[in-house]
């Protein structure tokens, strides 16, 4: 696939995602409310599904399979402090006081964010266009409720809501210097893609794991941890249609 279908996929990837985010936003209160907690459900479904049987199988076909569960692991590590040092923070509810207290400081830890999903997708591209769209896809699920989270505390922090939507706009187009840097980059090296993958499962797997799932798992109303389970359920059945699909 070359350089400008890969940038084109991941410029609808991020739009699509600020669009999604807007529309919900401004959807009255009662309705976020209902929405949210099945979006984080269908995006831990589809990161789940994008990492297990996606990235990490062809990261096990090309590397050795100790190598591969140790870029695993070196990959959630540093996640881990990628979060506790540059407070890069997972928080999808508009109240959250530790994101507010940073105010517009948010947009720089997202900026970095989306600038990995950029390197994620242009590596699952690179691998096979199958992976490439799932992974786009489990992005996108995961950034909707991100970016709107994103929108409410800068609305909340002072910002305008015209201003919010604009400084959310440019942090998530970081995602695109991210994506070709790595196209370009792994392009040149393609023995560093299996790498890649591994890590890009990392972090989907610390995501869905440390993040949406805990919030799912909080859930006390029945019926919606119902309609949460469906979401994860389809969520996962959505990324497995595609890779069966393509064989």
């Amino acid at each position: 696939m070359s350089a400008l279908a890969v940038l084109g996929l991941t410029t609808l990837g991020s739009v699509g995602a600020m669009a999604g985010a807007a529309g919900i936003a401004a959807a009255p209160s009662r309705w976020r409310q209902r929405l949210l907690p099945l979006l984080l459900a269908y995006a831990a479904g589809s990161m789940l599904a994008a990492a297990f049987l996606g990235m990490l199988p062809r990261a096990y076909r090309d590397l050795p399979p100790l190598l591969a569960g140790a870029t695993v692991l070196a990959g959630l590590g540093a996640m881990l402090a990628i979060e506790r040092f540059s407070h890069w923070h997972h928080c999808h509810a508009a109240d959250c006081d530790e994101r507010r207290s940073r105010g517009r400081l948010i947009l720089y830890g997202d900026a970095f964010h989306n600038f990995v999903d950029g390197i994620v997708i242009a590596a699952a591209f690179l691998t096979a266009p199958e992976v490439g769209l799932a992974a786009t896809l489990a992005v996108i699920a995961h950034e909707v409720p991100q970016e709107m989270g994103d929108y409410a505390v800068l609305v909340d922090s002072g910002l305008g809501r015209w201003q919010a939507l604009g400084w959310n706009l440019v942090s998530a187009l970081s995602t695109l210097p991210g994506a070709l840097l790595g196209y370009f980059l792994l392009a040149e090296a393609k023995a560093l893609i299996p790498y890649a993958l591994a890590l890009s499962a990392a972090s989907f797997l610390y995501i869905a794991f440390g993040d949406l799932l805990p919030r799912i798992h909080s859930q006390t109303d029945g019926r919606q941890r119902q309609w949460q389970y469906l979401m994860l359920v389809l969520g996962m059945a959505g990324i497995a249609l595609i890779r069966l699909h393509h064989g």
